[in-house]
């Protein structure tokens, strides 16, 4: 029924803003601003795929990923934006453990992953290629 339609995701920031900065000058992403809804839209250059960032004043960041980058060379990347002030998490525990890069390596098991928050706190994640 729906496969025929366009769809999208989104989520929610404290600062649509401070957003819309991060999003254009640490992460390079095309970022249209939608003034008459306050909105900004995430272009991903991959068949139209957009993603919605939407003001929201009682915001509070998801405890998950809510997007995901598969790249070619992660470990350049990570340290690309670690340059431009981007922080990665640090996470160790029976699931993962991450470098003090904060790549997780995959061992075989999956991809190589890093996270990294938003400023809203929003969890990203840069996931190497297969």
């Amino acid at each position: 029924m729906l496969q025929n339609y366009k769809a999208f995701s989104g989520f929610s920031v404290d600062d649509i803003n401070v957003a819309k900065i991060f999003y254009q000058e640490k992460l390079g992403l095309e970022v249209n601003h939608d003034d008459s809804m306050g909105m900004i839209m995430l272009g991903l250059n991959l068949n139209g795929c957009n993603v919605m960032v939407y003001p929201k004043p009682d915001h509070r960041p998801a405890t998950y990923t809510v997007l995901n980058f598969e790249v070619k060379d992660l470990d350049k990347i990570v340290i690309d934006l670690t340059n431009k002030g981007v922080k990665f998490e640090q996470y160790k525990n029976e699931y993962v453990a991450t470098e003090p890069t904060g790549i997780a390596r995959g061992n075989g098991s999956g991809p190589d992953i890093a996270w990294f928050k938003d400023p809203a706190g929003n969890i990203m994640a840069l996931l190497s290629q297969p």
